[in-house]
């Protein structure tokens, strides 16, 4: 989904990231990110962008889908679209839970919000977190929510911005497509785990910076929730050459950095990966296949089912 060109087009632009605990009360979270709104455009903020499941973080199944039901995505949305229009920001809501139609699942969205206070975009996560970290500390995420399908590009206060969430980051396809379709921005909200956290974080958000030529906005929830989650926190900013703009630590924060366009285009010139990708197949020879190889003289025959790929 691509929105028209955004007129308030700026080459510098001061962004806001919103670290924050959610928990299981929605008008507390809003009114935490409300009051981090009002700091944000005092200190010269433009966009502000929030972690994932900003409004309620629970992963308990019936609970979380009995708090949807009292508070519908409109009910959610409103009181922060309110206060954006009244500061005169951008925000992405790095994502919050929306209940479908039949009330027993739900959407991780995330939400553009325009000055004006209108929705300009929406992304579902795509990717969900199923995993087993062992230790007891598991999670599954498509008991709680349906996985997306479609891949977000959206102009955004000048810029044009590439939507994710969280677990999204381990699959950098995602990322070149976003960068492929013009995104300059990389929003990644997240409530990283605090084992994954330490071991990936950075890494991650910095490879797809690199690999991408673009800036990453990664907004994080950090500490001990109340549905007994630990989150990683260090919300950062990183430049489209991979170096960290800035970070924060493991305490709700408000992170204002500012972001230059020119680097962009100055990553992208240095190291033109975007053009550069070649479509390709794998070949898996085996042994068999090896022996073959060597009879044809070391010529690549593409088998029949061969897999294709590309870097792009």
């Amino acid at each position: 989904m691509t929105s028209p060109a955004d007129p308030d087009k700026n080459d510098r632009l001061t962004v806001a990231l919103v670290q924050m605990t959610s928990g299981l009360d929605p008008a507390r979270n809003i009114a935490t990110v409300t009051t981090a709104l009002a700091e944000a455009a005092e200190r010269g903020a433009r966009l502000v962008v929030t972690p994932e499941m900003t409004t309620l973080l629970d992963r308990k199944r019936r609970r979380l889908l009995a708090t949807l039901a009292d508070w519908p995505a409109e009910r959610q949305i409103a009181p922060l679209a309110q206060a954006a229009r009244r500061h005169d920001l951008w925000l992405i809501l790095g994502s919050i839970p929306v209940l479908d139609e039949t009330g027993e699942k739900a959407w991780n969205r995330s939400i553009v919000i325009a000055p004006t206070g209108a929705v300009v975009a929406c992304y579902d996560k795509i990717h969900l977190f199923d995993v087993d970290l062992g230790d007891g500390e598991a999670y599954g995420e498509s008991r709680l929510f349906h996985g997306g399908h479609r891949a977000v590009v959206t102009a955004c206060a000048g810029w044009r911005a590439g939507l994710s969430i969280c677990y999204d980051l381990r699959f950098p396809a995602l990322y070149r497509a976003l960068a492929q379709a013009g995104a300059e921005i990389l929003t990644v909200p997240a409530a990283f785990t605090r084992p994954t956290g330490r071991a990936h974080w950075r890494s991650l958000l910095r490879a797809r910076a690199i690999e991408n030529g673009a800036y990453v906005l990664a907004a994080a929830q950090t500490g001990s929730h109340e549905d007994g989650r630990q989150t990683y926190g260090h919300s950062m900013v990183v430049s489209p050459w991979g170096e960290i703009v800035t970070e924060a630590g493991d305490e709700p924060a408000l992170l204002v950095a500012e972001i230059d366009r020119a680097q962009v285009r100055d990553a992208r010139r240095r190291i033109p990966a975007l053009d550069h990708g070649r479509e390709f197949v794998v070949v898996d020879y085996g042994h068999a296949s090896c022996k073959d190889a060597q009879e044809g003289g070391w010529q690549q025959p593409r088998p029949a089912g061969a897999a294709r790929g590309g870097t792009g």
